[in-house]
């Protein structure tokens, strides 16, 4: 009679010893914070790649900008408002679901030797993109026409300058970070970045402040 009770007794104490839910425990506790630390390289992965992306645009903007009229058959390529927003719409198609237009802006200047006092000043300046208050960080438009004109445009001890007769296309880019997940977390984040080149060729810069706007006309992208 007592055989069949010890059976059940051993028969308990090898269920007590029985460790495989432990595993399953141990999971359902590590399982969130292994999806939001996942999720959280994500979202790193994304903000570093679009800032890479943004200063791709705006070395590609400033680039494009040093071309304008490049090849041309006029004895002196004039700079014109079409020109500009061309400019403008590479960038937007570069920055693909980026939406540069809708949730950044771009600022290009054009930084010259003044022709009186002959220090660097702020020419013109052209703006694209829907982000409110975004000035520019380094002058605004005629920044140094009088004498003896600003030091260059640029981040302190690393400014541009340019030189007699020519231009310096200096880009800078403010855009507003879309989050993929983390967005209440992050907080906003803006990206900054800046691009200078200077332009290959003689142009004519006037035509860009002139009222006649030459041929063909188009909208002029102030600031």
């Amino acid at each position: 009679m007592m055989r069949p009770n010890l059976s059940r007794l051993r028969g308990l104490f090898a269920r007590g010893s029985d460790t495989r839910g432990v595993a399953m425990v141990e999971m359902a506790f590590t399982l969130p914070i292994m999806v939001l630390v996942g999720f959280g390289g994500l979202e790193i992965a994304n903000l570093t790649l679009a800032n890479t992306r943004i200063s791709q645009i705006a070395l590609t903007a400033a680039d494009n900008a040093g071309r304008i009229a490049s090849g041309s058959n006029l004895a002196t390529p004039q700079v014109r408002e079409i020109d500009i927003n061309e400019v403008f719409t590479g960038a937007q198609l570069q920055s693909g679901d980026l939406n540069l237009q809708a949730n950044g802006r771009i600022i290009l200047s054009s930084l010259q030797v003044h022709p009186t006092h002959g220090g660097q000043w702020i020419a013109w300046q052209r703006c694209y993109g829907n982000r409110p208050s975004s000035p520019s960080s380094f002058g605004l438009q005629g920044a140094g026409t009088t004498a003896p004109g600003i030091t260059g445009m640029g981040p302190a001890g690393r400014q541009v300058t340019a030189v007699a007769g020519s231009a310096v296309m200096f880009v800078e880019i403010v855009y507003t970070y879309q989050p993929l997940l983390y967005g209440q977390w992050l907080g906003n984040q803006t990206i900054r970045s800046t691009a200078a080149f200077t332009v290959r060729e003689p142009r004519d810069y006037s035509t860009v402040n002139n009222p006649a706007n030459p041929s063909p006309a188009a909208t002029v992208s102030s600031c």
